[in-house]
């Protein structure tokens, strides 16, 4: 019984690990204060994962000059990018 148990806890580890890395947005530098954020695949597209990574990297506060919304029905859910400039 022991043994089945410490068996599975890594796959679960690895399973929790891959779960938390499918909500963490992407980011990448256009130039000195502006940023392009991806959001993953989220239903109801909601736009948390996006506002903490903004939120990283913008700390004094940022502006959203471009939002566009990626509505997918066969892959599921709702992709979001912005466009922001730190204050």
């Amino acid at each position: 019984m022991r043994s089945v148990f410490l068996w599975r806890l890594p796959l679960f580890g690895l399973a929790l690990l891959t779960l938390a890395a499918c909500t963490e947005s992407q980011a990448s530098r256009i130039d000195e204060r502006t940023y392009r954020i991806e959001s993953p695949r989220i239903p109801g597209g909601a736009t948390a994962p996006n506002r903490r990574l903004a939120e990283q990297f913008c700390p004094r506060g940022y502006r959203v000059l471009d939002q566009s919304r990626d509505n997918d029905p066969i892959e599921g859910g709702v992709a979001i990018v912005w466009t922001i400039r730190c204050l």
